[in-house]
């Protein structure tokens, strides 16, 4: 959140230098993201009020002329679409001639046969905002005609103050005011306060009834979508532009000032931070206001900005009173079902305005709306729509329920003033409000969390100037949280709120005491396992990431995997609306991000949640080339690469690895039919490892070349035993089988394992042949067998064994190759 320092400091007038008041931040938990200087306007720029505002015959630039006070009467030309019918009296920013802004310089020039004296200027052309729709406008008597700007728009610091989630009570400078008194024990000072309403107010205003259900799913209640709502009217004010001192606090808070009535209401939610919305009168029909569910599928409304949206039973509606005559809450709800609202929505309910009811220039009596909304509510419904504005910023964090008269009244008040409107007498208000009860503690129990020792005399003054009531007796307190503070609901936010006040570089730095159990014993084999998992993925190159969990039907449907099953009631995205039932896609996304024809090798340990339940797993994936081309042409970037790599994987874990060839239906379908092998760690099938799929690789913008592997976590184990190597030397015998193409090479290290017996060592192949010398269909694969004993081997004992080996072989049908 931005905010001026001289905003703060008027709210706080002892307010130490900023330069001081950042580690304040820091112990309040609301750390500054950055102090960005706010320079004021340069010298030779001035304010000049409009005598007349004439078109320039024939172009789209407007006559300006202007009283520049001791510069007398001067002209100049405008080509803003904002110039256009300036009334009388608007004061507007003017630089002068020999004025340099950036590399130009302003002078006197013809245009359009109109002798152009300067230049009126928009905010970001002057440096002080980004706003470059029109030219600065200022309400008529701002300034003597001839002042310079820098006078009444000084220099300032703007704060960018990093807010948490839970803290929504200090998204406005008051809230933010008030956290820092506590904690400096500074002097308040509260903004003025609007005309207090005296009776009942000229709109009649009805609220939807608590605990409704749905129509299509009467097992699903809806909130209460509003329990306070206060609407005044002001008639016969001047919508104009809004007074200078509020046009600079709207820009430095990075808001851009449209004009006097949209600009009071931006004010005071950054003042107070209670969103508020105006409409024109003329569109409240009956002098009523309905708030009521959607009710229906497919209504479409179109908002303020003129975007087009389709609401439904669970989104709330401001509705005006073209309804029948309404006298009860249950009459009203039974109209708004009935009611096209498509012609009558005011608004969507704390999100955005309507079209129906904006304010425009001619508009003179107003409708002031400042209420209370359900924030869960308002929440999905601004995901769902793809609205995100200040004001749902704020009502989805928690806003003060007793706070919407208040800021009803200080708008009516700050129209009156400077729009010259008569605020009504009356307001009406509506609905019980819930507030936050009352917490019960001991300052032992406060003591006892945080660690270290707090006086209860201490706690009681630290509560008490965080706006609580705080009660009870000797160490017993009783406190009831001040209305904005919605996020204080147990005993241990009391303690936060007393650790956050007495300090946070108070809290002892103590090292934990351990204690040995035997329960403990082991407790983190499984942690340290990934562990030793994660470095040795690093070590042979590859680069972790974590993704989402989140995933759609759309991306599985992509992917070849089962779509999700664990649906989020509210997603942030439609991009993100179930949790992922397999890893890999999510690498698939992670690869995309990266430069296509770089090397890609990335890996990923987290959670699917598929219908069978949750589970962990490994996932790794390789694109591109791994390694400069060897002799062997296609190896750089070829499945034996990545193959070798989860061997080396294997190998540094010291674990068996074995990768069985899949085919037909036992291949996965995001894999290539023909390069897929299932993946057998210390003897157990853990999941599969293979090319992607070439129609998915198009799908997610890949090429072929990319590999991936998705197995189990944990990885399986095995015991570990010290054996005496042999000192005894090896045997090498040289077999080439012949067999069907078909044929795996592991099907036949298989059984050549299982035939051999104890004295064989391992299964090494070195040679591939096929051609005339084999037959069609077939090829010979040659094998060097190393076997070893305890001591030297002869050939009496290892001739039986080849022996055996071979006529395993014919057995199943296969050759032996002799030359």
């Amino acid at each position: 959140m931005k905010l001026p320092y001289s905003w703060l400091k008027e709210l706080v007038p002892n307010l130490p230098p900023l330069t001081e008041l950042e580690p304040v931040f820091a112990s309040l938990g609301l750390p500054l993201e950055g102090i960005e200087p706010a320079p004021a306007p340069i010298d030779g720029v001035v304010l000049a009020s409009v005598l007349s505002a004439e078109p320039i015959e024939g172009t789209q630039l407007t006559k300006l002329t202007l009283d520049v006070g001791p510069h007398g009467h001067k002209t100049v030309a405008s080509g803003a679409p904002n110039a256009v019918g300036l009334r009388a009296g608007t004061v507007v920013a003017l630089v002068t001639p020999g004025t340099r802004l950036g590399e130009l310089e302003y002078g006197v020039r013809a245009m359009q046969g109109v002798e152009s004296w300067g230049m009126s200027a928009s905010a970001k052309e002057l440096g002080v905002g980004e706003s470059s729709a029109g030219i600065l406008l200022f309400p008529a008597g701002t300034a003597v005609p001839g002042t310079p700007m820098r006078e009444v728009w000084p220099e300032d610091q703007v704060l960018d103050v990093e807010v948490t989630p839970n803290r929504a009570d200090v998204l406005s400078a008051l809230g933010l005011a008030r956290d820092l008194a506590a904690f400096l024990k500074l002097e308040l000072r509260e903004p003025p306060a609007g005309p207090a309403a005296q009776g009942a107010g000229e709109i009649r205003v009805s609220l939807p009834p608590r605990g409704l259900t749905l129509e299509r799913d009467p097992s699903r209640k809806l909130r209460f979508g509003c329990d306070h709502f206060a609407a005044r009217t002001v008639s016969g004010l001047t919508n104009g532009p809004s007074p200078l001192w509020m046009q600079r606090r709207l820009t430095l808070a990075g808001m851009r000032p449209i004009d006097l009535v949209v600009d009071t209401s931006n004010y005071v939610m950054l003042e107070l931070g209670q969103p508020t919305a105006l409409y024109d009168r003329r569109d409240v029909r009956g002098d009523q206001i309905l708030v009521a569910f959607g009710l229906r599928h497919g209504e479409v409304v179109r908002d303020l900005m003129g975007g087009e949206h389709t609401v439904g039973p669970e989104d709330l509606l401001i509705l005006d009173g073209a309804q029948p005559e309404i006298s009860s809450v249950a009459d009203a709800f039974a109209a708004a079902k009935e009611a096209k609202a498509g012609d009558s929505v005011l608004g969507i309910a704390g999100i955005m305005g309507g079209d129906h009811g904006h304010v425009r220039a001619d508009t003179s009596d107003v409708v002031i709306e400042s209420a209370h909304f359900d924030p869960v509510v308002l929440r999905r419904t601004s995901t769902r729509l793809g609205l995100k504005t200040d004001a749902v910023y704020r009502y989805e964090r928690g806003v003060d329920p007793l706070l919407a008269p208040k800021a009803a009244d200080r708008v009516a008040g700050l129209l009156g003033e400077y729009g010259g409107g008569a605020a009504h007498p009356g307001a009406t208000v509506v609905g019980e409000p819930e507030v936050p009860g009352p917490i019960s503690a001991t300052g032992e129990q406060i003591r006892a969390l945080l660690g270290m020792h707090v006086d209860t005399a201490e706690m009681r003054d630290i509560l008490t100037r965080l706006g609580g009531v705080v009660g009870g007796e000797g160490d017993t307190l009783t406190v009831t949280p001040p209305s904005w503070r919605v996020d204080m609901t147990i005993w241990q936010d009391l303690a936060e709120e007393v650790a956050r006040l007495h300090g946070y570089a108070e809290l002892p730095e103590t090292l934990p005491t351990l204690r040995l159990h035997a329960s403990n014993i082991g407790a983190s084999a499984q942690n340290d396992a990934r562990q030793a998992l994660r470095r040795t993925l690093a070590g042979i190159g590859a680069q972790e990431v974590v993704t989402y969990t989140f995933t759609s039907d759309e991306e599985a449907g992509r992917a070849r995997t089962e779509p999700p099953t664990a649906r989020l009631k509210n997603p942030m995205t439609a991009e993100r609306t179930g949790l992922r039932t397999a890893l890999f896609p999510s690498l698939l996304r992670a690869a995309q991000a990266h430069p296509k024809g770089e090397r890609t090798l990335l890996f990923e340990m987290g959670r699917i949640f598929p219908q069978s339940g949750e589970a962990e797993r490994l996932g790794l994936l390789m694109r591109g080339p791994l390694a400069a081309p060897t002799f062997q042409p296609g190896v750089a970037g070829s499945y034996g690469a990545f193959k070798g790599l989860v061997e080396a994987l294997a190998g540094t874990l010291g674990a068996g690895l074995e990768v069985r060839q899949l085919r037909g239906d036992a291949v996965p379908p995001a894999l290539h039919p023909g390069i897929a092998g299932e993946v057998v760690w210390n003897g157990q099938a853990i999941g599969w490892l293979g090319a992607l799929h070439p129609e998915i690789a198009q799908e997610f913008g890949l090429r072929d070349d990319t590999f991936i592997l998705e197995v189990a976590l944990p990885l399986p184990g095995r015991p570990w035993a010290f054996r005496d190597p042999s000192r005894a030397p090896a045997a090498w015998r040289d077999l080439a089988v012949i067999a069907p193409q078909e044929v795996s090479y592991g099907e036949l290290s298989a059984l050549l394992r299982r035939e051999a017996g104890e004295l064989l060592e391992s299964v090494e192949p070195f040679d591939v042949y096929s051609g005339e010398q084999v037959g069609p269909g077939k090829r010979s694969v040659a094998v060097r067998l190393i076997f070893r004993g305890q001591k030297t081997l002869t050939d009496e004992e290892v001739d039986p064994v080849m022996d055996r080996l071979m006529a395993a072989v014919r057995a199943q049908g296969w050759g032996i190759r002799e030359k």
